[in-house]
């Protein structure tokens, strides 16, 4: 039995979530609006929510849908699942169709599912995202930790997946893989997705390419590993990074043919749970799927955005003295405050975790510990997510500016939001003598 606590009645607890909290990014999020409405003035670097508005054509192709009100097909809607395959052909001359599509309310969702019908270990290169391993602990599968290391920019390495593989060479297992990455920003090279595809190629693991922010690569040139591992790598992916549609909570996994029986069993699952995903946010998803000028004008404006905040963000940090890779996609920075250990120790600062506390509650700065990554409690690691600035004013300042023209510094200052104040608290804190 938990205590009840505030009165609340005691009730019982599966012991796979006992002990588990709350989603770490949305915590963040609400903590700080809550500071806000007392009054206090926070940098929201906290949750990754994409700071741009949903384009315009997607947002239009919604009203004309608002009205849908019938079930959708579990797997989704047809001209979506064929819409999101046409999708992955086009950008990664992949064979697939619809009926290697599945759609869900949110790619989160989708990943619980999967491992709830397939039975086998969960690989999770540390850092991750804060929510891989507390679905695998829900469920109640076993987790492998692989670490990745600053030299190699936080990515993972043939190596270190060939030395989880070799101990138990039959054991059924899911590798995630999720670049541009959450929490680091960084990517992989073509020769390194080649590599880990060899390797999961030998072992038949199941690859679960995580490419949510796989069109937000700041250059444009995202490949999937399913290139390479065709018949082995699910593709997930959705609206919420690179079409600025969270809260619309639609998600998408690609499946090779081979795998299509899991497919099926998610849709098992699904049909007994949340029965479909909403109507009218599928509908306007094909317009976002189909793509078209105005779609690749929107990211091409979304990236340039995302690179020039990402890059200055990340000098500033680094000529500070933390360590970090700088970023190539999505809009993360992974810093490392190891430099400054000696000096945080003396203020009392030994975590990840204390860390981030103080500087929230001296600078306002909201970022989130490395320990919520998988990092260990006392690397002085943290993330944060330059997302706190208006998307839309950004976007339509790059409207008449052709591509590497323009005053940067000048387009940073006009349209950087909150970002430039919060970096300049973090550096002074971190320069701050007791």
């Amino acid at each position: 039995m938990r205590p009840s606590k505030n009165n609340e009645p005691n009730v019982n607890l599966n012991l796979n979530v006992r002990g588990l909290e709350q989603s770490a990014t949305l915590l963040i999020n609400e903590r700080s609006k809550r500071l806000i409405s007392e009054g206090r003035k926070v940098y929201m670097l906290g949750l990754g929510q994409s700071p741009f508005p949903v384009p315009d054509p997607v947002v239009e192709r919604l009203k004309e849908h608002a009205h849908e009100k019938a079930y959708l097909p579990v797997k989704g809607l047809p001209e979506l699942r064929d819409a999101v395959a046409n999708y992955h052909c086009r950008r990664e001359g992949l064979h697939c169709s619809g009926e290697d599509v599945f759609i869900g309310p949110g790619s989160k969702e989708l990943m619980f599912i999967l491992q709830l019908v397939y039975y086998g270990d969960l690989v999770i290169p540390y850092p991750s995202w804060v929510s891989y391993a507390p679905q695998a602990s829900i469920i109640g599968r076993h987790i492998r930790w692989v670490p990745t290391y600053p030299r190699d920019r936080w990515r993972l390495t043939p190596e270190e997946l060939e030395n989880i593989c070799r101990d138990d060479p039959t054991r059924p297992r899911i590798v995630i893989l999720n670049y541009p990455n959450n929490p680091s920003g960084s990517t992989y090279r073509l020769e390194e997705l080649k590599g880990i595809a060899a390797v999961a190629k030998k072992y038949r693991v199941i690859l679960l390419s995580d490419e949510i922010y796989g069109e937000l690569h700041h250059t444009g040139q995202h490949v999937s590993i399913a290139r390479f591992y065709p018949e082995g790598t699910i593709i997930s992916s959705g609206l919420s990074k690179w079409c600025g549609a969270g809260g619309w909570r639609l998600g998408t996994f690609t499946f090779p043919e081979s795998l299509r029986w899991l497919l099926e069993a998610m849709a098992v699952v699904a049909s007994e749970t949340y029965t479909a995903t909403s109507a009218p946010i599928q509908h306007a998803a094909v317009r976002a799927f189909e793509g078209g000028p105005v779609i690749e004008d929107y990211l091409m404006r979304s990236r340039r955005v995302l690179r020039v905040f990402g890059r200055y963000m990340s000098k500033r940090l680094m000529d500070t003295g933390l360590l970090l890779p700088e970023p190539k996609g999505g809009f993360y920075l992974y810093p490392d405050f190891k430099p400054f250990a000696d000096r945080l120790r003396q203020r009392g600062i030994t975590t990840s975790y204390q860390l981030c506390e103080r500087l929230l509650a001296e600078t306002g700065v909201a970022i989130l510990p490395g320990s919520f990554f998988g990092a260990k409690p006392e690397e002085l690691s943290a993330r944060l997510a330059y997302v706190d600035f208006d998307g839309g004013k950004a976007l339509k300042a790059l409207e008449n500016v052709p591509p590497n023209k323009g005053n940067a510094w000048e387009f940073i200052k006009e349209n950087s939001g909150a970002l430039v104040p919060a970096v300049d608290e973090i550096c002074a804190w971190l320069e701050k003598k007791e």
